[in-house]
C-alpha cells in the first residue's frame, strides 16, 4: 500500500508540475502574444523540448493557434508566432444582480461572443438558480453552434460570498443571508443540461474586478480596485495577482462602510453607510446626481490609501445613468493627491460597462485555470465529479 500511495502522489506531483508549465506558457503569451516556442523556452526556463510538446498539446486543444507570419527572420528555419486562440475555447459568465440577470460567452481572449439579459423572475434562490442555468444551457448551446468549446461557468453573486464554503452570506439588496449557493447552482445546472464543466461563485464586484484585470492590457500590473455602483456598492479587489476577499468574502464590502455616524438607514440595517449616499437609489433623489461624485471620490480615495493599487475602474448601472459621477470623482480623488503631492493611480470607466460583472464571472473561469497553485475552494466546483476543483484536477 505505502509502495501504492508514493505511486500516486507522484503522478499527483507530475499533473500540478505539468499544469503549472502550461499556464505559465498560457500566460506569457497573453501577455504578450506572438512569441516563438524558443522565445517561451528562454523566458519560462523549461527546456524546448518540454514547450514544444506543452505548445503541441495547447494547440491540439484549443488554447493556442500559429500564426501566419514568422515570428524572426534570419539563418535557419524561421520560427512560428504563437497566440492565444479566441475561436475554439470559450468561457460562461453569469452575473446575478438586483434587477436582472445577465450572462454572456466570452472568447479566451475576452470577446464577448454572445450575451442576454432577463428581469429577475423571482428573488428566491431557487428561481434565480433555475433561471440562470437556463440562460446558461441557451448560452452554451449558441456557443456550440459557433465551434467553441465550453471551458467552464463563472457566477458573480450581489453580496458576501464565502469561497471557503461555498455560502452566500449576506446580499441584503435580494434578501438572502447564509444561502448554500453552490449546491443550488449546480444541480440546476445540471437539470438544464449544461455540459460537465467546473463551476466558480464569487463576489459580483469581485467578478468585476477580473474583467479588467484578466482581459485589460496596460495600466493593472498586479493590482487593480473595481468599485461597482448600482443599487449597491461594493469593490473588487485583485492584490499580488490575487483576489483579496477576506476571511468570509467581506472584503470590499464598502456600500457598508460608515461614512456618517447616525446618517441615513442603510438596506443592512446600518445607518450612514456610502450605499446611503452613492447608491442608485440614493442618487436617484439627488437634483445632480452626478454631485454624488463627491462622495465616490472619497471613496475612491480611502481605497487608494489604503491599497495602493495600480488603477481604479468604476462601474455599475449609476455610472451607465449618470456618466458625469466618474469625472467628478476622478476631479475629487485628484484634488485630494495634490494636496498630499503624491500622484493618483489612474480612474477609468468600465471597459466593458454593464456586462463587467458577467464577462468578469467568466474571467474568473480563466483566473483559476491559469493559478494551478490557488488554493481549492468550495466555491469552485467540478460537475463532471460533484467534487471540489483541486489544483491537481486537469482542467483541459
Amino acid at each position: 500500500m505505502l509502495r501504492r500511495f508514493n505511486t500516486m502522489k507522484t503522478t499527483g506531483d507530475q499533473q500540478l508540475v505539468k499544469r503549472i508549465n502550461r499556464s505559465v506558457l498560457l500566460r506569457l503569451l497573453r501577455r504578450q502574444s506572438g512569441r516563438s516556442r524558443a522565445q517561451l523556452a528562454q523566458e519560462s526556463g523549461l527546456t524546448k523540448s518540454t514547450v514544444s510538446l506543452l505548445v503541441r498539446e495547447l494547440i491540439d486543444e484549443g488554447w493556442v493557434t500559429e500564426g501566419d507570419v514568422p515570428a524572426a527572420q534570419g539563418l535557419g528555419r524561421p520560427s512560428t508566432p504563437l497566440r492565444i486562440d479566441g475561436s475554439r475555447r470559450g468561457m460562461i459568465g453569469v452575473e446575478v444582480a438586483v434587477e436582472a440577470l445577465r450572462v454572456v460567452g466570452v472568447s479566451l481572449i475576452g470577446e464577448v461572443l454572445c450575451a442576454r439579459e432577463e428581469p429577475l423572475a423571482g428573488s428566491e434562490p431557487e428561481v434565480v438558480c433555475r433561471q440562470a442555468a437556463g440562460l446558461v444551457a441557451q448560452t452554451q448551446a449558441q456557443l456550440a453552434g459557433q465551434g467553441v468549446q465550453l471551458q467552464g461557468v463563472g457566477v458573480g453573486l450581489p453580496g458576501a460570498f464565502d469561497e471557503a464554503s461555498g455560502m452566500l452570506r449576506f446580499a441584503p439588496n435580494l434578501g438572502w443571508r447564509n444561502v448554500d449557493f453552490v449546491p443550488l447552482i449546480t444541480q440546476a445546472l445540471d437539470q438544464a443540461g449544461v455540459p460537465p464543466v467546473a463551476v466558480h461563485v464569487q463576489n459580483e464586484a469581485d467578478t468585476a474586478a477580473l474583467s479588467e484585470y484578466e482581459f485589460s492590457e496596460g495600466d493593472a500590473q498586479d493590482s487593480l480596485i473595481f468599485v461597482t455602483c448600482s443599487a449597491g456598492v461594493g469593490a473588487g479587489i485583485v492584490l499580488n495577482d490575487r483576489l483579496f476577499t477576506g476571511v468570509q468574502g467581506m472584503a470590499g464590502e464598502i456600500g457598508h462602510s460608515i461614512l456618517q455616524i447616525d446618517g441615513l438607514l442603510c438596506s443592512c440595517g446600518r445607518r450612514g453607510c456610502a450605499e446611503t449616499f452613492i447608491g442608485a437609489r440614493a442618487l436617484a433623489r439627488l437634483a445632480d446626481p452626478a454631485q454624488g461624485g463627491q462622495t465616490l471620490g472619497v471613496v475612491l480615495q480611502n481605497l487608494w490609501t489604503t491599497f495602493n493599487p495600480s488603477a481604479l475602474v468604476v462601474g455599475g448601472l449609476s455610472c451607465e445613468r449618470y456618466p458625469g459621477i466618474v469625472q467628478v470623482a476622478r476631479a475629487t480623488l485628484q484634488g485630494y493627491a495634490t494636496s498630499a503631492g503624491v500622484p493618483a493611480p489612474p480612474v477609468r470607466a468600465a471597459r466593458y460597462g454593464l456586462l463587467a460583472s458577467a464577462v468578469g464571472a467568466a474571467a474568473l473561469v480563466l483566473y483559476h485555470d491559469l493559478r494551478p497553485m490557488h488554493a481549492p475552494a468550495a466555491g469552485a466546483v467540478s460537475r463532471a465529479t460533484g467534487a471540489p476543483v483541486t489544483p491537481s484536477t486537469p482542467t483541459a
